[in-house]
C-alpha cells in the first residue's frame, strides 16, 4: 500500500484557544479548508452531487458514501485515506511565537494530490483555529517534512516535487528485525498514545485484551488493503485470533480519557474517549508482530482520522522500536 508520512510545523500568529485533545479541531479544519478549496457546487451535498466521483474532497471526506463494489474486496465500511495526528501537548493556550507540530498520513493514490493538502493547511491558518473571535488561533505554516526531507519551507514557498512515499506492506514488519537469531519473541509492551476507540459485542470497552486487539488489527489491515491497494492480504484470520486467544496480558495500566467534539454534521456536541496508556502482553507473539508494526504505522480502532488509535509496541526490556 502506498503510504505517505508528513510533518507540517506551524507557527501561531494569534492567540489561540484550543482542547487538550486537538485531534477533532484539525480535522474539523482541515476539512473546511479543503472543500472550500475544491469543492465546484458549495451548495450541494455530496451524496447529491454529480461531481462526487471527481471530487478531492469527497474522496477524502465522504469515503462512507462510497460504494464497497469501487473497493478491491469485501469491506463493511472504506476507511478514510488520511489520519490527522494532533500534537502531543495538552496545553490549551497558546502566545504568538509559540509553534507546534502535527502530522498527516496519507494511503494509496491521494499522496498524489499532496499540494492540495499543503495549500490546505496554509487556509487553515489564515482562517485559524479554535474558538471565534479574539483567540482565533491564525498560524503560519512554517515547513513540511517527510521523514529527513524537506518539502516545503514558508521562506521559499514552493513546494518540492519529489517521491515522499512509500510502498508498506505486512511484510516488512517481521520479528526478524527485534531480535538476535535464535530468540523468540514471548512479551511485549504495547503503548496508547492516543486514545483508542472501540466495541466489542456492541459495547465501548475499558480493557483490551490481546484477542480483541488482533481482531481490530485485522480489520484495520483488511479494510484499508482492500480499499487502497490490491485486495485483502492472505491471512489466516481465524486461525490468528484464536492462537491470539492464548497470549495473557501481564500488567495494565490502562485508563479512560475522554474528549468532547463538535459535530457540524449532527450539529451537537459529542462526548467521546477511549483507552490510552500501557498494557504488557505474554505468549507466542512472533507471527504477530507484522501487524502491531503495520497497525504502528496506520493507527487501529475507531474514529482514526482524528489521530486515535495510535499506538507504539517493543519487545519489553529492550529498546522501543521507532516509527519511520
Amino acid at each position: 500500500m502506498l503510504y505517505g508520512n508528513y510533518r507540517f510545523t506551524c507557527r501561531f500568529e494569534t492567540d489561540a484557544a484550543l482542547p487538550a485533545y486537538k485531534g477533532s479541531t484539525l480535522r474539523g479544519a482541515f476539512g473546511n479548508a479543503l472543500r472550500r478549496m475544491t469543492c465546484a457546487l458549495r451548495r450541494q451535498d455530496c451524496p447529491a452531487c454529480i461531481l462526487k466521483d471527481r471530487c478531492l474532497y469527497a474522496r477524502v471526506f465522504e469515503t462512507e458514501r462510497i460504494d464497497p463494489a469501487d473497493a478491491k474486496g469485501p469491506v463493511s465500511a472504506v476507511p478514510h485515506p488520511f489520519v490527522i495526528e494532533p500534537p502531543p501537548e495538552i496545553g490549551t493556550s497558546f502566545k504568538p511565537g509559540d509553534r507546534f507540530e502535527c502530522g498527516l498520513l496519507l494511503f494509496g493514490d491521494v499522496i498524489g494530490n499532496l499540494p492540495y493538502f499543503v495549500a490546505a493547511f496554509q487556509q487553515m491558518g489564515k482562517r485559524g483555529l479554535g474558538r471565534r473571535g479574539k483567540s482565533q488561533g491564525a498560524f503560519a505554516l512554517e515547513a513540511v517534512f517527510s521523514g529527513k526531507e524537506t518539502l516545503y519551507r514558508e521562506k521559499s514557498g514552493t513546494l518540492k516535487t519529489v517521491e515522499a512515499a512509500r510502498d508498506i506492506s505486512l511484510f516488512d514488519f517481521g520479528p526478524g528485525d527485534l531480535r538476535s537469531a535464535g530468540d523468540v519473541l514471548r512479551q511485549i509492551r504495547v503503548r496508547l498514545e492516543t486514545p483508542l476507540r472501540f466495541k466489542s459485542d456492541g459495547r465501548l470497552q475499558d480493557s483490551l485484551p490481546f484477542e480483541v486487539l488482533t481482531r481490530l488489527m485485522l480489520r484495520r489491515v483488511s479494510s484499508l488493503m482492500n480499499a487502497y491497494d490490491r485486495g485483502e492480504p492472505p491471512l489466516d484470520y481465524r486461525g490468528l485470533v484464536e492462537r491470539a486467544s492464548a497470549v495473557r496480558t501481564v500488567s495494565s495500566d490502562l485508563q479512560w480519557f475522554d474528549w468532547r467534539r463538535y459535530s457540524n454534521r449532527q450539529g451537537a456536541a459529542m462526548q467521546l474517549g477511549g483507552l490510552v496508556g500501557e498494557v504488557v502482553y505474554q505468549g507466542p507473539l512472533d507471527e504477530f508482530a507484522p501487524l502491531l508494526g503495520f497497525c504502528a504505522e496506520v493507527h487501529v480502532g475507531k474514529q482514526t482520522s482524528f489521530g486515535l488509535g495510535k499506538i507504539g509496541w517493543k519487545e519489553d526490556g529492550r529498546e522501543e522500536r521507532c516509527r519511520r
